[in-house]
This record gives structure tokens, sequence and C-alpha cells, in this order.
């Protein structure tokens, strides 16, 4: 099943979530009890969704770091599927 083209979870995180609240990074930071800068480096897509960073961000803003776990897996596979060539691969069957 081919994913279509999801947004990095820091966009979501920007828009649905310190956008939403009118926050700054810095008080969004705060809130999460991270450094400016960590937080910056996932709302620019230049860092991952943690487990560590799922569980602040369900505490923080609500749904559960499942969720948010999921978002970035779901970003992961968009990308993998762009890069990887599966046309020479075939499933194996059991004889």
């Amino acid at each position: 099943m081919e994913m279509c083209n999801p947004p990095h979870p820091g966009e979501i995180i920007r828009e649905f979530c310190i956008d939403a609240l009118k926050l700054t990074v810095k008080d969004a930071a705060k809130a999460l009890g991270v450094k400016p800068k960590t937080l910056s480096a996932l709302l620019n897509a230049r860092a991952r969704i943690s487990p560590e960073m799922a569980l602040r961000l369900s505490k923080v803003f609500g749904r559960t770091a499942e969720g948010w776990l999921k978002l970035q897996l779901q970003f992961d596979l968009g990308k993998a599927e762009k890069k990887v060539d599966l046309s020479g691969l075939k499933r194996l069957e059991a004889v």
C-alpha cells in the first residue's frame, strides 16, 4: 500500500499545537520540558519524534504517545517508499 506524501510531524505540531494556542517556540519548549533548540529542530523537520518526545507531546498537547509516533512512522514510510526500489523483489511462498 503506497503512502501519499504525509507531512513531517513538526508541521502538524506547529499548526495544530503551537500556532493554534498562540504559543512561542520558547513557551512551548518550556511546557514540554525541552530546550527551544530541540523543539525548533523538530518543527523544522531536522529531528524526529522520539518515544520520549511523544510522551511529552501527549502530556502537554493531548493525543496518545502512540498517535504521535504513528505520525512519525507515516512520514518515515512515505519517505522510504520514494527511495527504496522494490521492483526486483517478490513474495516468497511456502511449498
